[in-house]
């Protein structure tokens, strides 16, 4: 990852900014001068005029100094709110890439943090710093070249004192960056417990666990404040330290510097400016040390979003081989495909599946809970890619399409029906977005959402919460069924997507996919019979293995894992 890439853009800025706070830098150093001027000169020997001049110049100097400020403050802004406004598009980005397995490794706390929080603490350093990174030691710099200038004797207090803080800027550095990095991380677990509780409030409510909800949050939230306590210490201890070596140094300074005023062997007003310039050379080490301590706090959140810009994708289009191919019939077949989750693992998620699927097909998939149905059509659009084996889609192995063209040719409703906030005409039109009104009609009437949806007050503007929390589990399937049905998919796969429909609606359902989706392959998951049996075959997985395919009464003739099932759920009738 090179930082680079948001630095070139607004070089201008980040040129400009530090270059204006030398304007201020300039003016700090000047001003104790002038000032010793008007006392060494003006007052001692009474001359009115001088006086006058020196204080005008010190005016214009104060407003140099006040446009060098400005400006420095402006010019930071806009290279710090563009820097993390480009940096957090890009790792958006770069999360919308991420394959499923990606997705895992990462909870969705934590990369709501790394886009949100984490990004902040950039963009917050890299303001700092373009305020501080020249002003800071162009004044420690300055000071120190004015006041070893002025008095070299007196001057030698800052042997002492320079090491001292220099040394305790490191301690403090060292100390802060893990803890910032174990504050950055609690800060994960916090907002994926809050995210969890609340996206998930029904449940929580239905089944009385908001005490448990809370105490777990309480825990959370302690783990952070504890977290942030350790980190925030070593602020704490820095600050008042660095306070009392500087008190410590200006109280030396004022009890030699005053016997030499004393003895007359130094102005009032060379030690007036000693002092101011002593006071600047403290005051800019604590400026930097602040932008050290901001840095440590900077590096942990840099890392926390390299790691996410830098994770390699296990699933990418970059040579495929046919990149312009197009799903155009819809036939499927699986070869010798085996798939774990966790590669390392011993155990396959689906092991030496062989299958074919002809185009305008319509297949049921049925099996027990785990056996592999969901994943094993996961491969179809690649939302997982298969470790051993191939699955081709047209003849083409799916890894030589483009991913966009693959998906685009395959429509799916997932297990886990998700809506997003907006109108149900919005929600529809992730399946087309060019869709008419007519469309949106003509696919919701063959989900069966039309009639519920033209109760509603406001018809397909009516508006979803986030989730699609105010609509019925049935209402929500037909909802995403319409939503696949407008791409007009070569392939569509429903998986267990009318299990929160009754049976007559289903019926419908099914009706209208023949009807109106004759050229579409339809891959069918079901944990009922009667939602498949009408299928063109049936393959009924356990384990990760297909144990059998064929048409309801060939299975129920001849597989017994069929026909336990369909004695469970039929009480051992045959279907009419």
């Amino acid at each position: 990852m090179k930082w680079s890439k948001y630095v070139k853009p607004y070089w201008k800025y980040f040129v400009l900014g530090p270059l204006c706070m030398i304007v201020e830098v300039v003016g700090e150093i000047v001003m104790p001068r002038l000032y010793s001027q008007i006392l060494n000169v003006g007052v001692e020997n009474h001359d009115v005029g001088y006086i006058v001049v020196t204080c005008l110049l010190m005016i214009l100097t104060a407003v140099l100094m006040m446009g060098g400020g400005v400006g420095g403050a402006y010019f930071g802004a806009k290279a710090s709110v563009n820097f993390a406004a480009d940096l957090r598009k890009d790792v958006y980005a770069k999360v919308q890439k991420f394959s499923f397995a990606n997705i895992d490794k990462y909870s969705t706390g934590s990369l709501v943090t790394r886009l949100t929080n984490d990004i902040t603490q950039l963009m917050n350093f890299v303001n700092m710093m373009l305020r501080m990174f020249l002003r800071a030691p162009g004044m420690l710099i300055g000071a120190l070249i004015m006041a070893i200038a002025m008095n070299p004797e007196l001057a030698r207090v800052l042997a002492v004192t320079i090491p001292v803080l220099l040394i305790v800027e490191f301690l403090v550095i060292r100390t802060g960056f893990p803890r910032f990095t174990a504050m950055q991380e609690k800060i994960d677990h916090l907002n994926s417990t809050i995210q969890e509780s609340l996206t998930n409030i029904r449940v929580v409510k239905s089944f009385v666990r908001e005490d448990f909800e809370e105490k777990k949050f309480q825990k959370a939230n302690g783990d952070l404040k504890d977290a942030a306590l350790r980190a925030l210490n070593v602020v704490i201890f820095m600050m008042p330290l660095m306070m009392l070596l500087m008190n410590f140094t200006s109280m030396a300074v004022v009890w030699f510097g005053g016997k030499q005023v004393i003895a007359g062997d130094m102005p009032v007003g060379d030690f007036s400016a000693f002092l101011t310039y002593i006071t600047q050379i403290l005051m800019s080490l604590m400026m930097l040390s602040m932008l050290f301590m901001n840095s440590s706090r900077a590096l942990a959140s840099a890392r926390r979003v390299k790691e996410v810009m830098e994770e390699k994708i296990d699933l990418s289009d970059d040579n495929a081989a046919h990149g312009d191919a197009r799903v155009e019939r819809g036939e499927v077949e699986f070869k010798n495909v085996s798939f774990r989750y966790y590669k390392n693992s011993e155990r396959c998620v689906l092991s030496n599946i062989n299958l074919t699927i002809g185009a305008g097909e319509t297949v049921g998939i049925i099996g027990s809970t785990g056996c592999g149905k969901t994943t094993l059509v996961s491969m179809i659009p690649r939302l997982y890619d298969v470790d051993e084996g191939e699955v081709l889609v047209d003849g083409i192995d799916v890894k030589d399409y483009s991913l966009y063209h693959l998906r685009e040719g395959v429509g799916m409703v997932l297990q886990k029906n998700v809506l997003f906030s907006g109108s149900i005409a919005d929600n529809l039109r992730w399946g087309d977005e060019n869709a008419t009104e007519d469309d949106m009609t003509e696919a919701a009437q063959s989900a069966q959402a039309d009639g519920f949806i033209r109760s509603f007050e406001k018809g397909y503007e009516t508006e979803l919460v986030q989730g699609g929390l105010n609509v019925s589990g049935g209402q929500k399937q037909r909802l995403c069924i319409a939503r696949a049905l407008l791409k007009h998919p070569k392939i569509l796969i429903l998986d267990d997507s009318t299990s929160a429909v009754d049976t007559a609606t289903e019926a419908s359902i099914r009706e209208a996919f023949r009807n109106e989706l004759r050229d579409s392959t339809k891959i069918i998951i079901a944990q009922r019979i009667t939602s498949v049996q009408e299928a063109d075959k049936i393959i009924v997985m356990d384990d990760g293995a297909i144990t059998g395919v064929g048409t309801h009464e060939e299975l129920l003739a001849s597989n017994r894992a069929y026909q336990e099932i369909y004695n469970s759920q039929m009480g051992g009738k045959e279907a009419a």
